[in-house]
C-alpha cells in the first residue's frame, strides 16, 4: 500500500502520542522479536518500534526489515523511533480514517 503525503500526515499525527511498543537492543532482530513484532502490529495496526542499536544506516536497515518482514509501511522515522503502519485484512479501524 503506498501512502500519499495526507495519509502520512494524518497518521504522523494519530501516532504522535503513541508509545513504542517494541524495542530493538543490542541483541538485534531475533525470532522472538519478529513473533512479538509480528503479534503487537496485528493488533495496533499502527504502532511505534524503538531501534536502540548502531548508527542511522543500521536503524535505517532493521526498520526496512521489519517492514520487508511483516508487509508493513514505513510512515516516519524520527532519530531511534519509527512509526509503522499494517492495516487488517477485517475491520480496519484506520482503513476508514484515511
Amino acid at each position: 500500500m503506498q501512502l500519499t503525503e495526507h495519509q502520512k500526515k494524518k497518521l504522523r499525527g494519530l501516532g504522535h502520542r503513541l508509545k513504542p511498543v517494541v524495542t530493538v537492543g543490542q541483541a538485534g532482530v531475533s525470532e522472538a522479536l519478529l513473533r512479538e513484532f509480528e503479534q503487537s502490529l496485528e493488533h495496533h495496526e499502527l504502532m511505534k518500534v524503538k531501534v536502540a542499536v548502531g548508527d542511522r544506516a543500521e536503524r535505517d536497515r532493521i526498520l526496512a526489515a521489519l517492514c520487508e518482514h511483516a508487509g508493513a509501511e514505513l510512515v516516519q522515522r524520527v532519530g531511534n523511533i519509527g512509526l509503522l503502519l499494517r492495516l487488517r485484512e477485517k475491520k480496519s479501524r484506520l482503513a476508514a480514517q484515511l
